[in-house]
C-alpha cells in the first residue's frame, strides 16, 4: 500500500502563526520511527494540474492565489500570508489526495499525511483551505468514469461546508458530516447527511451517533471512501470542544476502516484537522489512525 506526503512544501508562516505546520513532519517522521509504515510505501504527493484543480474552482481564484493578485481579504479568510509557494502547496495537496484516490481503487487502502481541506469553495479559500483535495477527487474520478458512486466521510470537527458546497446537487455523492453544531464555520452548508453535535459530549455519546449514521453510508453502496480522518474533535485540542479520547477517535477510526474493510469499499484518507498546543497529542492521535488501519489492512 501507498501513501503520499507534501511535507517538503511547507508553507513559509511568520513566528507565532496558529497554525501547526510542523505536525506534518512530525506525523512522517514519527510514523517511520514506530515503523507503523515502512520508508518504501512512502511516496511525495504529485503535483495537481490545471484540468484538476479547476475540477472544483474557478480559472479567476486559482490565477489570483498563483501570481498574487489576489485580494488581501481573501488571503485573511484562508487564514495564510500569500507567499509564491501557497498555490504549489494547494496542488500538492490535491495531487496527493487523487493520487491516494487511485491506490485506493487498486490496493483498498491510501492516504496522504495531509488533505481534508474541506472549507474551500469553488471561488474562494477559507479556515487554512487553499484547494478543495476531495471535491476535485471526487469530480475527477467520476468524470473518468472509473467509479459510479462517492462517499465521503468527514469526521473533523468542523462542517466541511466547501465540501458541501460544490459537490451537494449530485447525486452520485453522498457526504455525511460530523460536527460541532457550535463551531466553524458559523454559516453551515447541507451536505447529504449533516449531523450537528454538542459541545463536551465525548466518546459515548459521539460513538452512538456514528453507529446511528453510518449505515446510511453502506446503504448508498459506494465504489470508493474518501475519510476526512480530522483529529481536532480530540479533548486537548484548541479547537474542538468535543472532548474525545485518543480511545474515542481509535474506536472512531475503527468503525469507519472496519466498515469499508468488511465491504470491500476501497478508502482513502486524509488527516484532516488537529490543532492542540502542543501539538504532540494532535501527532499521537494521527498516529493512532494509522495504527487502526493497519491492524486492519496489515500493511
Amino acid at each position: 500500500m501507498r501513501f503520499f506526503y507534501s511535507e517538503s512544501f511547507t508553507l513559509p508562516l511568520p513566528q507565532g502563526h496558529r497554525f501547526p505546520v510542523q505536525k506534518y513532519e512530525m506525523l512522517k517522521a514519527s510514523l517511520l520511527a514506530e515503523k507503523l509504515v515502512p520508508q518504501d510505501a512512502l511516496h511525495i504527493s504529485p503535483r495537481a494540474e490545471d484540468e484538476f484543480v479547476f475540477q472544483a474552482h474557478t480559472e479567476d481564484y486559482v490565477q489570483a492565489l498563483t501570481d498574487g493578485s489576489i485580494d488581501p481579504k481573501d488571503m485573511r479568510r484562508i487564514g495564510f500570508p500569500w507567499s509564491e509557494h501557497i498555490a504549489e502547496r494547494g496542488r500538492r495537496t490535491t495531487g496527493g489526495a487523487l493520487m491516494a484516490a487511485r491506490m485506493a481503487l487498486k490496493d483498498g487502502l491510501s492516504g496522504q499525511l495531509a488533505g481534508g481541506t474541506h472549507h474551500a469553495h469553488a471561488s474562494f479559500g477559507a479556515g487554512f483551505c487553499i484547494f478543495n483535495d476531495f471535491t476535485v477527487v471526487a469530480k475527477t474520478l467520476l468524470d473518468e468514469a472509473v467509479v459510479d458512486r462517492i462517499a465521503i466521510i468527514d469526521l473533523d470537527v468542523h462542517q466541511g461546508d466547501g465540501n458541501a458546497a460544490i459537490l451537494k446537487d449530485d447525486p452520485r455523492i453522498f457526504i455525511l458530516d460530523f460536527y460541532g453544531e457550535k463551531n466553524f464555520p458559523f454559516r453551515k452548508v447541507p451536505a447529504t447527511l449533516n449531523v450537528p453535535l454538542a459541545d463536551n459530549m465525548g466518546d459515548a455519546d459521539y460513538l452512538a451517533e456514528l453507529e446511528k449514521y453510518l449505515p446510511k453510508v453502506w446503504a448508498f453502496q459506494p465504489d470508493i471512501v474518501l475519510y476526512q480522518a480530522g483529529v481536532d474533535p480530540l479533548k486537548e485540542d484548541a479547537l474542538g470542544r468535543l472532548d474525545l479520547t485518543h480511545e474515542g477517535l481509535m474506536d472512531r477510526d475503527h468503525l469507519v476502516l472496519k466498515g469499508c474493510w468488511e465491504r470491500g469499499i476501497p478508502c482513502s484518507m486524509a488527516i484532516g484537522g488537529g490543532y492542540a498546543n502542543p501539538i504532540e497529542p494532535t501527532v499521537m492521535a494521527y498516529m493512532n489512525t494509522y495504527k487502526v488501519a493497519k491492524s486492519i489492512y496489515g500493511f
